[in-house]
């Protein structure tokens, strides 16, 4: 998983509120089991009307999208937090999120942001027009205009972003210790490793 520190850029101004995680990625792009080219199929339905934010070239590869209030409510799929990273997203910005979707998002090294809703409507206003900056480190989101919002963070999650740590990275950090546990129950406790040879 990459290291999110933060991140300087336009946004989506969007703010659709109750937005489930099949207007994120529709159930038939669920057959494949790769993250890649799910881009294509996020936001489907939405795309599909003219004059779409996300085909907007004012917007193009934004890395922050700033949504409404209960955002990746519906199925736990993960491959909505896969396509918004496909996509170019690596942070979402909104009043709330449903609790499976936040959760997947930050496995996979996606950044989510709970704001008051009139801090979400005055980044929706400057994102029209203007970059937003979001600092993992300082729990801050700024503007060019002196707008200076704070955000709470769960510590662990914090970590793991900013040390680009998923579960496999989480279990290497602890290598040494592993390591050390294995080599004592092996002098310890030799007859654990006996018998575990699978007959022929």
């Amino acid at each position: 998983m990459d290291k999110v520190t933060g991140m300087d850029g336009r946004a989506y101004p969007w703010g659709a509120k109750n937005i489930d995680t099949d207007v994120i990625i529709p159930a038939h792009w669920l057959k494949t089991i790769s993250r890649e080219g799910l881009g294509r199929g996020a936001f489907e339905t939405v795309r599909a009307q003219d004059g779409n934010i996300f085909d907007d070239e004012r917007y193009s590869g934004s890395p922050i999208l700033i949504a409404g209030d209960n955002f990746g409510c519906g199925s736990s799929r993960e491959h909505a937090a896969w396509a918004l990273l496909d996509l170019g997203i690596k942070a979402v910005i909104a009043p709330s999120f449903s609790d499976i979707f936040s959760g997947n998002a930050f496995k996979n090294g996606i950044l989510t942001v709970v704001l008051p809703q009139e801090q979400v409507d005055r980044l929706l206003e400057v994102a029209q027009t203007d970059e937003i900056s979001i600092d993992l480190e300082n729990q801050t989101v700024t503007t060019p205009f002196q707008d200076r919002f704070p955000f709470e963070i769960d510590p662990f999650r914090k970590h793991c972003l900013l040390n680009g740590l998923d579960e496999i990275g989480l279990t290497l950090e602890r290598d040494t210790a592993i390591a050390g546990y294995e080599g004592n129950r092996a002098e310890t406790m030799p007859w654990l490793a006996k018998g575990t040879e699978v007959a022929a």
